[in-house]
């Protein structure tokens, strides 16, 4: 079965200061209520209306990659799919930098790409979504992972940080009592000097549908 995405074919505000195309992958290993992109969490996007093959998108952003000044992969969460790195090593082969969106949920596999110049991104924008010791709130099931999640994002963060790609750490100012001072100032050693954009959460098409009134958890 071929990888199916969404595929946007122009964005003016994903990738700053550039015109690109974006890539969005099916699947993430988080489950923020708040999320706006519901459809690719719940989602394998397997014969959903909408999508595209991979190697389609692929191949119209080759067509049009003199237009083009850069392509994003979005989610979802990327860094699950097994073929990321081909991937971005596609992409910049026809001379086109590669943004990641990423949760920061796979330090791993972050370090892997950032040691070979071929899957290297250009761009990094990474959330930070609550303090990390609360990051158990936001994982699917009950064991193993969820003691170490907060760890994941803080060795991500470190990562990014260290690694000389042009980046951005990203954060929604969920609303009180959820989100407040405190979740902002655990986060706030993970960005250090780097950019950190925070943006106001507005409701609607939440994957808790709870999130779409005022009557938040």
């Amino acid at each position: 079965m071929p990888v199916q995405v969404v595929f946007r074919k122009t964005s003016l505000v994903d990738y700053p200061g550039v015109v690109s195309s974006v890539i969005f992958f099916y699947g993430c290993n988080l489950r923020c209520p708040w999320c706006h992109n519901g459809e690719l969490v719940r989602s394998a996007g397997t014969g959903d209306a909408g999508t595209f093959p991979l190697a389609q998108a692929l191949a119209h952003i080759e067509r049009r990659r003199k237009l083009l000044g850069g392509v994003v992969l979005s989610g979802g969460e990327p860094t699950l799919f097994s073929g990321l790195g081909e991937t971005i090593a596609r992409i910049k082969s026809l001379g086109l930098p590669v943004k990641l969106d990423t949760n920061g949920m796979r330090p791993g596999t972050l370090k892997a790409l950032f040691a070979d110049p071929q899957t290297r991104p250009d761009y990094i924008a990474m959330d930070l979504k609550l303090a990390p010791e609360r990051y158990a709130e936001l994982l699917p099931g009950t064991d193993g992972e969820k003691d170490v999640s907060g760890e994941f994002l803080k060795r991500s963060a470190a990562l990014l940080r260290a690694s000389g790609i042009t980046h951005e750490f990203r954060t929604l100012a969920l609303p009180t009592p959820y989100f407040g001072d405190s979740d902002l100032a655990a986060l706030a050693p993970l960005a250090g000097d780097s950019p950190w954009h925070i943006r106001p959460f507005v409701p609607g098409n939440c994957l808790d549908p709870a999130w779409d009134s005022a009557a938040i958890p």
